[in-house]
């Protein structure tokens, strides 16, 4: 990210009444925007400036999203790219991902949920170096060896997709992330499985951390199938 200066955003889409609202609310929280309507604009636009992150959709005059993606990788762009699309079945979910995508959000969206989405990717362009060990309530969590000790002493050894998932929800704190914003970040370029495989992970991270599974204190499933973290038990 830029230092010093507010992010910047470019967003793709010939939609002209959803591009404007995207920008506004852009705007509103803060970032800089560019906004193109075709798939050769946008090209020019990531080639001529440096942007913290682009919202690109998958159907545009000229060159389609998926292209644009491949080929700004290809150039050694490195720029985080979030797809918004209409064609939201897994197997275009998938080509996004191969192509270089960091995000997928199919259309029609919530736009709480994509400005979420948003400053999730904003941050992970921040450099940073993450604590060793998680500390949440009584229970803490290496990252770097996958040991636990549980709010009641049991050791365990957290590992996989489990561990990946106790990461993803700690780097987010208290963010309301989606089960296909789960399986998205810590599936990436694999083929994603069912969304019933998180509900899965988070049943089993509460039986491991929480005194009461019945009563979370730390992975709180909230309205709309989505999961949040805290640390502290006074915060659920």
């Amino acid at each position: 990210m830029n230092a010093g200066l507010a992010p910047y955003v470019l967003v793709v889409d010939d939609d002209r009444d959803l591009g404007d609202v995207i920008c506004e609310n852009l705007l509103a929280e803060g970032c800089r925007v560019d906004i193109a309507r075709t798939g050769e604009d946008a090209l020019q636009f990531a080639r001529s400036d440096s942007y913290d992150l682009v919202l690109l959709d998958v159907m545009l005059p000229g060159v389609d999203g998926f292209s644009i993606c491949e080929i700004l990788r290809r150039e050694g762009h490195d720029v985080p790219i979030l797809f918004l699309t209409a064609r939201g079945e897994a197997k275009d979910r998938i080509r996004g991902l191969e192509a270089g995508g960091d995000d997928y959000l199919a259309k029609p969206f919530n736009l709480r949920e994509l400005l979420l989405r948003v400053h999730g990717l904003l941050r992970r362009g921040v450099p940073s170096q993450p604590a060793p060990t998680i500390h949440f309530g009584e229970n803490r969590f290496d990252l770097q060896t996958g040991h636990a000790v549980a709010w009641d002493g049991i050791e365990h050894r957290v590992e996989g997709k489990e561990a990946a998932v106790l990461t993803l929800l700690s780097e987010r704190e208290s963010e309301a992330l989606s089960r296909d914003t789960i399986l998205t970040e810590v599936w990436r370029h694999e083929v994603l499985p069912s969304t019933r495989v998180v509900d899965d992970l988070i049943v089993k991270l509460q039986r491991r951390f929480e005194p009461d599974p019945a009563r979370p204190c730390h992975f709180h499933e909230v309205t709309g199938r989505m999961y949040r973290f805290t640390r502290d038990p006074g915060e659920g």
